[in-house]
């Protein structure tokens, strides 16, 4: 789709305020001109970009995490993930970090499935999914305020979980409904 055939509904920036730096987020107060010549107010908190793995062995499961997460008070299966860095950290490398760090596994093969854009209504946080495999497993070292259980499940399970709506974290959807894709045709 060509610029031209956005024109009439793309917003430019006028002014962009920092209102608060935290240590995950930052905060902007934007204000944009509408297509109608209008401004409008936008909050937008910034995201310093992640990276998400589906590591699927041999045996055709995939290694997991269940972690607390506090905005929502309560425990999630997820797919090994972690933020960033640093800008313009290496994707694949933070990936395989992550994937070492959470669950002890490191992988021969690495194939990039898609980056998505999580809630593009008020972050620009950027995930980056990778499908994992030639497994191999050692030690893992969670961070320091990281408290993990790891879960192993045939992936077919996984998905079947998915479609009954018992996994709601987004990413971890995407990645293994694409990493199923690859795997299972």
């Amino acid at each position: 789709m060509a610029i031209e055939e956005n024109a009439n509904i793309l917003e430019t920036t006028i002014d962009t305020k920092r209102v608060f730096d935290g240590l995950i987020l930052h905060i902007d107060h934007v204000t944009n001109r509408l297509p109608n010549g209008k401004t409008a107010p936008r909050e937008i908190a910034r995201h310093m970009g992640a990276s998400a793995v589906v590591p699927v062995d041999a045996e055709g499961n995939v290694w997991l995490v269940k972690q607390f997460r506090a905005p929502i008070n309560r425990v999630l299966l997820e797919v090994p993930a972690g933020k960033l860095d640093y800008k313009g950290e290496d994707r694949l490398d933070a990936a395989k970090r992550e994937l070492k760090e959470e669950t002890g596994l490191t992988a021969g093969s690495w194939t990039h499935l898609t980056d998505i854009v999580t809630t593009p209504g008020f972050t620009d946080e950027l995930i980056s999914l990778y499908l994992a495999r030639d497994l191999s497993t050692g030690d893992s070292h969670p961070d320091e305020d990281e408290f993990l259980n790891v879960v192993r499940m045939p992936l077919a399970e996984l998905v079947e979980m998915i479609a009954r709506g018992e996994v709601p974290d987004s990413k971890t959807v995407c990645a293994v409904m694409l990493a199923n894709k690859i795997i299972n045709g």
